[in-house]
């Protein structure tokens, strides 16, 4: 059961990062990622944050612990969320 916590956390965590980067890419706006800012790249590091997600939901062997895979992966989401609508990943509000 551990794994199915710990992968889901992070597939929540992979997820919800995926979102905004897929998002602005792919309506054309600027955002910050590592990489640079443009929106292809926005699109391209989106898109591997869902395979990455998607990756460690299927390692997690959610049919086997649906309920700890919903609970660990939403709190992995929120806790992302709540980070980015805080200080974010480059300390700005």
């Amino acid at each position: 059961m551990w794994q199915t916590a710990v992968f889901s956390f992070f597939a929540g965590i992979f997820g919800a990062n995926a979102t905004p980067h897929f998002v602005k890419g792919i309506t054309k706006e600027r955002f910050p990622t590592a990489f640079g800012g443009s929106p292809v790249i926005n699109v391209v590091v989106g898109w591997l944050g869902f395979l990455l997600a998607g990756a460690l939901a299927y390692w997690a062997h959610v049919d086997q612990n649906p309920g700890a895979a919903v609970i660990c992966g939403a709190l992995g989401a929120l806790l992302l969320a709540i980070f980015h609508a805080t200080i974010g990943a480059f300390g700005k509000p």
